[in-house]
Order: C-alpha cells, then structure tokens, then sequence
C-alpha cells in the first residue's frame, strides 16, 4: 500500500508522511501555478508528465499478465472469484449510462454550428461486425507483440492460458510465479510514488497546450451535457448500482475510487497507464487477490460507460446539427450499439472518438461528416476524454470492492 512504504532518509520519510492523495493536489495546483507564471517551458515539465505516463504504460502489460496468470494458477477449484457479478454489474453500469446520455440528449440538444475540419486520414470501423471481428483479431495476437502494444485483449486471453497450465504445475513453479508477480507489483508501487511529479507535468502541459481550454469555449453546450451525463452516472447511477448491491452507504466507497482512482485517471487519460493505480487501491481495500487481479484488467478492456455515454451524445449532436429525425427503435438500436462498441474502445486517449461514425451511419449520417465530429471531440477531448477515463477506470475498482462486499454479505448471512 502507498501509505506503508517506508522510505530511508529524512526527506523520503518526511514526505511519506503527507497523505498520497494531499501530494497529488499539491502537484495539480503547483501545474496550474507554475503554467500561469513560466508558460514557455517546452521541455523539463512537459517530459516529467510523459515520462510518468510512459513507465505507468510500460509496466501495466507484464503487471496484468504477471498477476492474471499468477491468480489462476493459485485458483483452488470450488474457491469464489466473484467474476460473474462483476461482469454483470459492467454491462448494467453501461446500458443505463447509454439510456441515460439519450435521454439527456433529447433533454439538453446539443449542436455543431461549426464543423470542425478534421480526421479526414482516420480509418473507422464500418459496423458493429467489423468491431467484433478485430476484437477477435486482437485477441490471438503474439503474446509477446501484445506485451509490447499494450493489447490488453490478447494480454488477458495468454495470460488465462499460461494460468490454466501452471495449475497443474509443481507447486515451486507457482511460488515463483507468484514471486515474479510481487516483484512486478513493487516495481509499479515506486512508479506511483512519482504520480504528483507526473501530475504536475500532466497539468502543465494540458494548460500550456496551443489552444488550451480556450478550445472548449465554442463548444461549451455539448461538454457540459457530457460532463453533467458523467457526472450523473458518477454519483447518482453508480451509487444506486452500488447500493442495491451492497446494502450500505455507497458513497464513502464511491469518494475513494475518485480520490484515489479518477484523479489519476483524469490526467493520464489512459484506462490503460491507470490500471497500476486501480491495483494498488484495490490492495489498499483489503479485496481479495485472485478476484481484482482479473476484474482489474478485464475492466480496463469492457467497462466503458463514459465511452458509451460520449459515443452517444457526440452521435446525437450530429442528429440535431442535421435535423435527422429518430425514432425511438433507432435510437434504442444506438444505445445497444453503443454498448458493444464501447467494449471494444481502445484503453487509451481518444479511443471512443473513433467509433462515433459507426453509432453515425445508423441514422444515415455519412462517413464524412461523421468524421468532422471525431474532430470536434479531439477539440474538447482535454475536459471529455480526461472525465470519462476518470468515470471508467475509477467504476472497475468501485464494482470490483461492491461485489465482494456483496459475497461477504451472503457469506455471513449462510
């Protein structure tokens, strides 16, 4: 755990006892502070951030792997994981986070006066079967390739195989396993430690930025539905998900998965560099190893509201500008389509974006000018992508702790 480790030297020691979270806000203000006063820093700030972010990616592949593999081989038959609800409390989280967005679309209707001129060489999915197909695609790619490339697909499908053979390995084997994923686990716990040296470099570079947050001003109507969509799922859906889970107060649960998770979240804007953190609360929250060690990573790849909630809007947006009339059917059909392919959202910056012209091409709307609204959400992505990180990586500890919570209710009422 964060707070436990006990640095040597008198500074190391005086600075561990400042709380994690307090050291984060400080580095966050110390971003902003320093941005207003020395705006012209291209270098020092700006590589501390990338560098934090780089070592947080580099070692979440083999930390996913590592643990993944040592957790199923460990795994005792007859011994409770708790995947089933978990997953289940996912795909609900997400299908309500979707129905909801539609409904703030018609509440609040967004519209593009200006489309945005960009995208124009992406290359989007043109159907939901195109995105399952490369689902299944990354899924069998080279183990070592995907360690490399952070397809946390592939990472999970090797890493299930390599655990199911290590079952029936000599009990040594596993110790070493399970010593190589500790060591693993260490590495990542010192990697945190820099996360508010990475933040302030984060918050520099996201203010000092060409454009910065004076990008947003054109757009102020649709990131506010979007943030008060996400906002709401946050502390209103979640917790009632939460609630009807657990039995108790959901929200001193929900407060540490976003102090704790979603800060960090929000300033790398990576599902993918956040997992690390995710995994250090999760042993914070005492959860049990075998559980959050595949819940985590798994999360990481399929839990994706925030995704669903911008594919949704940013699509229903488009509807408006044009004057497309929707009925309820399609719609639905939308906020299904949604979902599926926000599984698929890629675990790094942007990744929803892309998929905005297939949820498009349901109601008509071509690739061209779908592509303009790709562009728009690149524009507001600095508030939009970093909240909807926040919201998706932070919600795969908060279901992952409720369905423990969940058995050991069941288990103490036996």
């Amino acid at each position: 755990m964060l707070e436990n480790t006990n640095p040597r030297g008198p500074f190391a020691q005086t600075l561990n006892k400042i709380p994690f979270i307090l050291q984060i806000i400080i580095g966050l203000i110390l971003g902003i502070v320093i941005a207003i006063i020395y705006p012209n820093d291209t270098t020092l700030l700006p590589t501390v951030g990338s560098l934090f972010v780089s070592a947080l990616k580099a070692i979440a592949p083999l930390l996913v792997f590592v643990l993944v593999s040592s957790a199923i081989a460990k795994h005792k038959q007859g011994s409770q994981t708790n995947m089933r609800p978990i997953i289940v409390l996912y795909f609900v989280s997400m299908a309500l986070s979707s129905t909801l967005a539609l409904c703030m679309s018609y509440i609040f209707p967004s519209k593009f006066n200006i489309l945005a001129q960009a995208g124009s060489d992406l290359n989007p999915p043109q159907g939901i079967g195109e995105v399952l197909l490369n689902f299944i695609k990354q899924a069998v790619e080279n183990p070592v390739s995907a360690l490399i490339s952070g397809n946390y697909i592939a990472i999970l499908l090797w890493a299930v195989a390599m655990g199911l053979m290590f079952r029936v390995a000599h009990e040594n084997t596993k110790r070493v396993l399970d010593d190589v994923a500790l060591s693993v686990s260490g590495v990542v716990r010192i990697v945190i430690r820099f996360a508010p040296l990475g933040v302030m470099g984060l918050v520099y570079s996201s203010s000092t930025q060409p454009g910065g947050f004076s990008n947003l001003l054109g757009y102020v109507h649709v990131v506010a539905v979007l943030l008060g969509t996400m906002l709401l799922i946050a502390f209103v859906v979640n917790a009632i998900i939460v609630f009807a889970v657990t039995r108790k107060n959901p929200y001193p649960l929900i407060m540490t998965c976003i102090s704790r998770s979603a800060i960090t979240a929000f300033f790398t804007r990576s599902s993918a560099a956040n997992l690390p953190v995710n995994l250090a609360l999760c042993e914070r929250l005492q959860l049990p190893k075998e559980t959050y060690s595949i819940s985590i990573p798994l999360g990481c790849t399929i839990n994706m509201s925030g995704a669903a909630v911008t594919i949704v809007i940013m699509t229903m947006a488009a509807v408006h500008t044009l004057g497309v009339e929707v009925d309820f059917a399609s719609a639905l059909l939308m906020c299904i389509a949604a979902v599926l392919c926000a599984c698929g959202a890629s675990g790094v910056a942007g990744g929803s974006l892309m998929l905005i012209p297939l949820a498009c091409s349901i109601f008509g709307i071509n690739n061209d000018i779908a592509m303009q609204v790709v562009g728009i959400g690149f524009i507001i992505g600095v508030l939009q992508d970093s909240t909807e990180t926040a919201l998706n990586s932070s919600t795969d500890v908060l279901f992952t702790a409720a369905a423990c919570e969940r058995a050991k209710r069941l288990a103490a009422n036996k």
